[in-house]
């Protein structure tokens, strides 16, 4: 029941009870008033004049007693009634959904996210405390992203800081030759070549920076446009193998287009680097979510990829161009679209790596 439709009720109730209260003290006030003698005279039909018996000084106190209790009870209980039907108010009401409401901001103010709201009714409170728990899922999924983010931060510095120590070491080699003297074509070709990869790392830092801080912009595209787009993909960046594209004929899809069309090419590209003959492309959607599925018939990723995920500067090999920073630029574009990105080998046909977005479809 509404709050006010409650309230309404309960005074009602609770009036209504004082007056047959009040109703029944002035019924019983006059059943005992009527068993003392009023006093006064009776005038008889033939005229005649009878004093009646006048009440004892006792019995008058008594009435007194009795007509102060009847005005009193004309104020007392119709106020008392009010005021019960506020406490019961109160406590049928007020009283659960306010020690709860308590209980989670002082919950929240000691940063303690993990605990969910009860509803007790599903009055204007009750939404309050269900709009109060939604509120706290909002901002415990804002702080675990931002703890996510952190370690992730921490994860990539960290990488980035061992890989740097091999060229620097190559580097000060390099230029302690140079100052002696000895250094020879070879040498001067060395420091050209760690210098770009340093730059080449300083450039992989700022992409994942700034992929982080890339908004998710959703509109609506059809099934049909992201197939052309995969097809067309395909060819630029597998052309020399058989690529193949599969995807739903009908209907459209909202989604953040560039974003899905970034990772796309990110695995496209890698599972071209490790095919030996074709690539097969797969895009279905399977309740909210989109997966986009690229598998090669390559060697298969390595078991400590598929176990710990894609790594910043993870690379399988020594390669200047390369830096694994691919796979890992995709996971966390899935991640900002609310989806994840999944390795897996198969045994008989190489790897696969499955990316999901979440999305919103009109019916």
């Amino acid at each position: 029941m509404e709050l006010k439709k409650t309230f309404l009720v309960l005074s009602a109730s609770c009036v209504l009870v004082a007056l047959l209260m009040l109703g029944l003290v002035f019924m019983i006030c006059n059943s005992i008033s009527s068993n003392f003698p009023s006093g006064g005279i009776e005038i008889l039909a033939d005229g005649s004049i009878v004093k009646m018996e006048t009440p004892t000084e006792t019995q008058q106190n008594i009435l007194s007693i009795l007509g102060i209790i009847q005005i009193v009870s004309c104020i007392v209980l119709p106020m008392g009634g009010l005021a019960l039907s506020g406490i019961l108010y109160y406590h049928i009401k007020l009283k659960q959904p306010i020690s709860t409401l308590r209980n989670g901001i002082s919950r929240i103010r000691n940063h303690d996210l993990d605990f969910s709201m009860p509803v007790h009714s599903d009055d204007e409170l009750g939404q309050l405390c269900t709009a109060f728990d939604t509120m706290r899922e909002e901002l415990l999924k804002s702080n675990q992203e931002l703890w996510r983010q952190a370690e992730e931060r921490k994860r990539l510095n960290a990488a980035f800081s061992h890989d740097l120590r091999n060229p620097i070491t190559v580097l000060k080699g390099t230029i302690k030759l140079l100052r002696q003297g000895t250094a020879d074509e070879q040498a001067i070709d060395r420091l050209e070549s760690y210098t770009l990869r340093i730059e080449q790392y300083a450039e992989a830092m700022s992409s994942i920076q700034r992929l982080e801080q890339m908004p998710v912009r959703i509109n609506e595209y059809s099934y049909s446009l992201l197939h052309s787009e995969l097809e067309e993909t395909a060819k630029i960046l597998a052309g020399a193998l058989e690529p193949s594209v599969s995807a739903p004929d009908k209907g459209t899809i909202q989604l953040d287009h560039g974003l899905v069309l970034t990772v796309a090419e990110n695995l496209i590209g890698n599972a071209a680097r490790f095919a030996k003959s074709k690539i097969e492309i797969h895009l279905e959607r399977k309740g909210n979510f989109l997966h986009l599925s690229v598998t090669d018939d390559g060697s298969g990723y390595p078991v400590e990829l598929i176990q710990s995920g894609p790594k910043p500067f993870g690379k399988m090999k020594e390669d200047s161009a390369h830096f694994g920073m691919g796979l890992y630029s995709s996971q966390i574009l899935c991640l900002k679209h609310g989806g994840t990105l999944t390795l897996e080998n198969s045994k008989s046909y190489g790897a696969t790596a499955t990316a999901s977005f979440q999305i919103n479809q009109k019916p």
